[in-house]
């Protein structure tokens, strides 16, 4: 990891957005949970799929994803990638 990605720096603002569209999916997906917890499974993957689709949870991933991206150095090492992209590289990805 470069030395300049050992700490990084988001402002206060940024910082809030991110965390105010995590907490949205969090407690939302939770309150679902509760909600659904003694209803048949069916409805419940009815409606976390909805809610997934209809609040554009990946899009507000992919928001909290850039804030927190934005402050790193993105210098590609000797094996030409980033810090970030080395770090995601040993990801399992869902597969069908």
């Amino acid at each position: 990891m470069l030395d300049r990605n050992k700490e990084i720096v988001i402002s206060g603002e940024s910082a809030l957005e991110a965390l105010a569209e995590i907490e949205f999916i969090l407690i939302s997906l939770h309150k679902m949970g509760s909600y659904y917890g003694d209803k048949p499974i069916e409805k419940y993957q009815r409606a976390t799929t909805e809610f997934i689709d209809n609040e554009k949870v990946t899009q507000k991933l992919a928001k909290i994803r850039k804030i927190i991206s934005e402050g790193f150095d993105t210098t590609l090492g000797e094996d030409d990638m980033d810090d970030i992209e080395r770090r995601m590289e040993g990801i399992n990805f869902w597969k069908p």
